[in-house]
Parts: C-alpha cells; structure tokens; sequence
C-alpha cells in the first residue's frame, strides 16, 4: 500500500543516519570508528581515583581503511 505523506520539516540529518519518506523494505545505516586510549581512560562513576605516573599510548598504522563500509 503506498504511503501518503504531508508537509514534512527536516531540521538535520547528521552523520550516518538516513532520511525516508515514503514505503521502505529495509534501512540501515552504518558507521565506523577507531578509537585509542591511554591507561585511566573510560572511567564513569563517582569517587574514582586513578593515579598513573606515565602513560602513553603510541600508534603506528599504516593503514588509511581498515574496513571499508559499501553502501549497497
């Protein structure tokens, strides 16, 4: 059954996600992200201490695309 649609007002359509009016079989957005961290990162909570003397986090990648997304 076709879809019947009326004024639509877009305010942002950021990355990765899609936009659709209308009938759709499937949609899926993608996205990719490579993340590095030093000692002490991604603590939530209350109270936490954390006491490193040094850290550090050294990278050496060569590669620009690890995993390309194919849009299909």
């Amino acid at each position: 059954m076709p879809a019947q649609v009326g004024m639509v007002k877009v305010l942002s359509v950021s990355t990765s996600s899609i936009f659709n009016i209308g009938d759709v079989y499937s949609m899926a957005p993608a996205a990719s992200v490579k993340t590095f961290a030093g000692g002490g990162s991604f603590n939530t909570g209350t109270g936490i201490r954390v006491n490193i003397d040094r850290s550090a986090t050294y990278i050496n990648d060569r590669e620009e695309v690890d995993q390309s997304i194919v849009n299909s």
